[in-house]
Order: C-alpha cells, then structure tokens, then sequence
C-alpha cells in the first residue's frame, strides 16, 4: 500500500505549501475531453457498449458522448492512420477520470464490467474507490466514486489518499440488484491525470500561474491540484520517464481537456493572467487555449 498525503517532510520545492499565490474559483468544474482515435466505429462501439456513454452530436469523423442527462463528456476524433499508445510510453494522458454520482452506480459499473469480460484494475484511495480502464487505442480511462467529504482527512497539509486493493465485494453490494443502464444523471468528469517530464515546470504553470491549489506533494513522481478544496482535478506525474516524448501527430492521444469557469468574464481573467506570466493563450470558439509545455492543450470557457 502507497500512502500520499501521510506526512510531510519538505519534498520537492513543487510541494512546500498548498495555497497559490493566485487561485480558481471552488465552482469551477471540468468539461468533456477530446481524444484522437484510429477507428471511429471500433471506439464508438466501446464507449456505448462498455463506457455507457450515449452518443449526442456527430461530425465528420467525430462524435461527442454524453451521460444520461445529456452532459457531454467525450469527444472522439478519427484520424486515419492514428496509432494505438503503450502505456507510460507518452507525456500527455495518464487517464481522464469520470465520477459517477455515488458508490451504488460504481457498483452496479463493476458488476456490468464482470459480466462482459472486461479487464479492469480497480484501488481505493481513501477519498474515492476507482476502477481503470484502456479504451482500444491504448488510452486511460478512470471511473470513480467519491467517499464523503467529511470523511477525508488532511495530515501536515495534505489530504491523506493511498493506492490499496479495492473491497470490490463491498462495491458490488452497494450497488445491489440494480441493472447497469449507462452512465447514470449526475456523472461528470472528475479529474485529468497528466504525464509530464518536470513536476517543476508543470507547477509553475498549473499552479503558481493558473491557480490550482496543492493537495498532495509527497508522492514520488507526482503531484496533485484542485480547486475549492477537492482532493484533484490534476494530477501531473513524471513516471512515463526521462525518454518519454510528447505525442505525434499520429499517436492516440488527448487533443484537449476543459476547465469551466463561472463565466466568461472569469475565463478571460485567467486566461489574461497565464498571458501575464507568459503563457500563450489563444482566444478560440468563446474560450481561451493553453498548450502546457509538453503540448497538451486545455481550454478555458465559461459555461
């Protein structure tokens, strides 16, 4: 078992202290992502049949995939040729994380995944019990279930979280004898988790520019931000190695994360701010995007 968060003993200068100098806003949340993929048909049938997404809007060579309430969190792109991706084997996407709204529909999930043979990894990590997936370009999927807030505890400053076995006989009873229908009303995406090559450099963007507030800092390799006391909506790791590279053009690969601001107004102020501290921002489709020194691309807007 790996704890994060269960002492403090200075770690890396990206980890003293957990309060930006500037911050985001607590009602902040996170948007759809956009993936590039090599078969549209293949991965459409995946996120349906296994995800349980529902497909929403559709393009040329694309199509967005929503929750049951409509709530887009999926855009999946086709380009011709894309190869699939090994795992830790690119800088960009460790995983993109989908909460669902509570441990009975995480149950019911697991109990879905098992009927259809499908190869999960599953931890719990104290403040949420997680389930991980591939998707068939090699791209990492997490679906988890919150614990409550109250019961999360905080150590020298840090959220204590942990990497230990799920009690998936216990999930699978809170979710009872309730059929899996799909990605229920309520689920959102979670987090995003990021290989990057320097934690340092990743800090000086994703926190002391942007704002996210430091959450754990003592894990190895890691390291983890939120906004409005979440335990993350980032989490940034050095573990694909020194050798990794960002991705290709023909790669798998995350095209675009999203953080959804109160309003517009917000999103311009933030997004002057990162100018401020010189970051490129690009003004596009009612947002502002940000390319973080490895490439990939988040957006901001407002809702």
């Amino acid at each position: 078992m790996t704890t994060i968060g269960s002492r403090d003993d200075g770690g890396p200068s990206t980890g003293k202290g957990a309060a930006a100098a500037v911050s985001l806003p607590a009602a902040l949340r996170l948007g759809h992502v956009r993936l590039q993929v090599g078969d549209l048909a293949r991965s459409l049938a995946y996120y349906t049949r296994i995800l349980g997404l529902e497909p929403r809007e559709r393009g040329d060579g694309s199509v967005v995939l929503s929750a049951a309430d409509g709530r887009p969190l999926v855009e999946l792109v086709a380009v011709p040729g894309t190869k699939p991706v090994q795992p830790h084997s690119r800088l960009g996407l460790y995983h993109f994380a989908v909460l669902l709204p509570d441990r009975a529909a995480l149950g019911r999930f697991l109990a879905h995944l098992a009927r259809t043979g499908t190869r999960v990894g599953a931890s719990d990590h104290l403040v949420s019990e997680a389930i991980y997936l591939r998707d068939p370009d090699g791209l990492g999927i997490e679906v988890y279930a919150d614990r409550p807030r109250e019961s999360w505890r905080r150590v020298d400053g840090q959220l204590e979280m942990t990497t230990a076995p799920l009690d998936t006989e216990a999930v699978l009873a809170a979710g009872g004898d309730q059929p899996w229908n799909g990605m229920p009303a309520g689920t959102v995406m979670g987090h995003l988790h990021l290989h990057v090559a320097d934690l340092e450099t990743a800090s000086r963007l994703y926190h002391d520019a942007l704002g996210f507030e430091r959450t754990v800092w003592n894990y190895p390799g890691a390291l983890f931000l939120s906004a409005g006391g979440y335990h993350h909506h980032l989490g940034l790791n050095t573990w694909a190695g020194a050798q990794a590279r960002s991705p290709s053009d023909d790669d798998a690969r995350l095209l675009e994360w999203r953080i959804v601001l109160p309003s517009v107004a917000e999103a311009g102020d933030v997004a002057a701010r990162l100018a401020d501290a010189g970051h490129a921002t690009t003004a596009s489709d009612g947002g502002w995007v940000v390319a973080d020194p490895w490439g990939t691309r988040f957006r901001l807007t407002g809702p």
